[in-house]
């Protein structure tokens, strides 16, 4: 897979995305929207997105049980 350019305007649209993601709920339909769009933009699976928040495949929190007791 060829890298896409890091010009100021993919920077800023990949950077929006990021934050959409992070204001969004998991698993609605703007989250969906906006996961493929990034996804298509970076190159990145749903999974590495998802990591990237935190998140599970399931949208939950993908902290461990020891993080969560602790």
């Amino acid at each position: 897979m060829t890298r896409p350019a890091l010009t100021p305007d993919f920077l800023r649209r990949r950077n929006a995305l990021w934050q959409r993601l992070r204001e969004s709920e998991p698993g609605g339909p703007d989250f969906e929207q906006v996961l493929a769009e990034l996804s298509a933009l970076i190159g990145w699976d749903r999974s590495r997105i998802l990591a990237g928040l935190g998140l599970d495949e399931d949208g939950s929190d993908s902290q461990s049980l020891g993080q969560k007791l602790g």
